[in-house]
């Protein structure tokens, strides 16, 4: 079997994808986006992965700005260790914390009677611990960049610490707030193996999902670049609508 673009694929009957490649198709038909909503329950991951996502991006981002932006202004006792241990936590395969952290949501669970474990808000502070280090410790550096000066200003003119923050210091990083939250989302976005073990058939994300188009006698794979496609739409929309935020927050520091 030879399988073409997934552009052409998508719009061939499966009988056209199963048989000789060809760029052209010798019949177009839309019906592969219209099925691939009643195959698999497209629409309930679709939801489960755009909660999953922002939960977590949401989180990540708030803990992070306020986490980076105390490392960066104050010193205070445990600051480097703080910042070795953050660092440190991304020298270690993500698959290394599967079996722990299946096991933490599992007791935690049993022991507090909340659902963690197959639940959208376990999957999502799963996630958190993958975001989260590499957020702070951005934001840090971005935060870093930014002059003092700023600070000492809105205190000047009357602002309390957080007011600072939040009217004067987050305007300034949202080039760099705007990266964290794209990295954040991507990465809830298309995670597979946590997702695939700590999730149910209640709230499966999208990038396990897209396995149930697989069945043990067919593969419907017109149904699967068809998905894929539609599934990619808001991944693609939002990095259009932020693009020149999410370079201008990877390329901070990088001249003077």
């Amino acid at each position: 079997m030879k399988v073409g673009s997934t552009d052409s694929s998508s719009l061939k009957p499966l009988q056209d994808v199963q048989g000789p490649f060809r760029w052209i198709p010798s019949t177009v038909t839309l019906r592969p986006y219209l099925d691939v909503w009643h195959t698999v329950p497209l629409g309930r991951y679709l939801v489960n992965s755009l909660v999953v996502a922002g939960g977590s991006t949401v989180c990540s981002v708030l803990v992070a700005v306020l986490a980076g932006y105390a490392v960066s202004r104050y010193r205070f006792r445990g600051r480097r260790l703080f910042t070795v241990t953050v660092l440190s936590t991304q020298m270690f395969p993500g698959i290394l914390f599967l079996l722990p952290l299946f096991l933490l949501l599992v007791n935690v669970g049993n022991a507090t009677g909340l659902p963690l474990y197959g639940s959208r808000g376990g999957l999502t502070l799963t996630y958190l611990t993958f975001s989260l280090p590499f957020s702070i410790w951005m934001l840090v550096g971005y935060f870093d960049s930014i002059p003092r000066d700023l600070d000492e200003a809105a205190l000047v003119d009357g602002c309390g610490p957080v007011r600072a923050l939040v009217r004067v210091i987050v305007p300034a990083a949202r080039p760099g707030i705007v990266a964290v939250a794209v990295s954040a989302f991507m990465t809830a976005w298309g995670e597979v193996h946590f997702a695939s073990v700590l999730t149910d058939d209640r709230t499966r994300t999208l990038a396990v999902g897209l396995q149930g188009y697989a069945t043990l006698n067919d593969v419907h794979w017109n149904q699967v670049t068809a998905a894929s496609l539609v599934v990619s739409v808001p991944v693609v929309a939002g990095f259009l609508l932020l693009q020149r935020f999410l370079v201008a927050g990877l390329t901070a520091g990088a001249v003077k």
